[in-house]
């Protein structure tokens, strides 16, 4: 759009951003990490200097994206894209994470960087689990982008399955569909395998804490805290519940065979795509050859087929049940973006080391 004009301004009403991008989100093509459920929950509290990116054209809104500033480091503000820089508040983990673009406007996000860039010219922006589109435009921005991790997400394709019941499991290699018929054979043996799902907000949490209960039994056996070890998660995720619901967008599950509970998932629904956002599953009780992750899943990707959703998105990460289970695949990176004349003067070692030492001597970069 050649009228695009793009602004950084701080955030003071978040009750009317939150009807902005209500507004917006109508126009735009977005994942459910990108929508204000996700964005604005506890936003108030989360976010310590909130600024929003806001890209117009004949005055009305044609992007969105909500940062939180972090201290000047090296003489450049970081701004870090739906998350806080607060590893407790970010331990929730963004994913199809972008910054939020009308449907008319998707391919000016190289505009929206550049013209950024030159209001702001020390600006450092941190964006995670974005997609190719953003990475593309990032380098298409004439700017410097620092690629700090890939991550597959692999996802169950409903709309490349064959019909019938068997649709599904013909598409797995043998070994997953013996695993997968040997687990339920076994567990049917406690009782028929069942669903059932969260009917309110209540039973909702009540079931996020038995999944949190199970969750955290198997991180710790494998000497790790688990995600429920951080109470910010755990307050984020019940407010999330509180504000999502209502709007079809949480769905928790228990996954039982007879009396027996075998697992709990906890998914977001998001315009016809499931997302398996987190897990519970009772491995202290199955006995050998029972796979209560596996079969959990395995009948909630029936279920949801029955309801005529697209995806079943495992999210980031190469776990084993995942690639196994799964049918295709897309990739989130993690990048970070700085104007080409930050890096005069500036020596790429104390870049790595000072800005982002997690990723010292392991980023690879883009100069556009």
């Amino acid at each position: 759009m050649s009228d695009l004009e793009v602004r950084l301004t701080p955030v003071r009403d978040f009750p009317t951003l939150a009807a902005r991008w209500r507004a917006l989100e109508a126009r735009s093509q977005i994942s459910f990490f990108q929508s204000w459920s996700w964005v604005g929950c506890l936003a108030e509290d989360r976010y310590r200097d909130p600024v929003l990116l806001q890209a117009s054209s004949n005055g009305e809104d044609v992007g969105l994206a909500l940062f939180n500033r972090d201290a000047m480091r090296l003489g450049l503000q970081t701004l870090h894209l739906n998350e806080t820089g607060d590893a407790d508040f970010d331990s929730m983990f963004v994913e199809h994470n972008g910054i939020m673009l009308a449907d008319n406007a998707a391919a000016d996000l190289p505009a929206c960087l550049d013209q950024l860039f030159g209001i702001h010219p020390n600006t450092r922006l941190v964006m995670s689990g974005v997609s190719s589109q953003t990475v593309d435009a990032a380098k298409a921005s004439g700017h410097v982008m620092r690629l700090l991790r890939t991550e597959p997400s692999p996802y169950v394709d409903y709309r490349a399955l064959p019909d019938g019941d068997e649709g599904f499991l013909g598409r797995l290699s043998a070994n997953t569909r013996y695993q997968l018929r040997r687990s339920s054979r076994l567990y049917s043996q406690h009782g028929p395998l069942a669903i059932r799902r969260a009917a309110s907000v209540q039973e909702a949490c009540a079931m996020l804490d038995a999944l949190a209960v199970l969750h955290q039994r198997t991180w710790m056996a494998r000497g790790r805290g688990g995600a429920f070890a951080n109470p910010k998660f755990i307050r984020f995720h019940r407010a999330l519940i509180a504000r999502a619901w209502p709007r079809g967008e949480i769905d928790l599950l228990e996954i039982a065979a007879g009396d027996t509970v075998i697992g709990y998932l906890y998914n977001f629904l998001h315009r016809s795509q499931v997302m398996t956002y987190q897990s519970g599953f009772d491995y202290q009780a199955a006995r050998p050859h029972e796979k209560p992750g596996m079969t959990s899943h395995q009948l909630a990707i029936g279920l949801y087929r029955t309801e005529g959703h697209a995806r079943y998105d495992f999210l980031a990460g190469e776990d084993r049940y995942k690639t196994s289970l799964s049918n295709a695949a897309t990739w989130l990176y993690w990048i970070d973006l700085v104007p080409q004349h930050s890096l005069r003067g500036l020596a790429t070692e104390a870049w790595r080391a000072v800005v982002n030492p997690r990723y010292a001597n392991t980023d690879t970069m883009f100069r556009g």
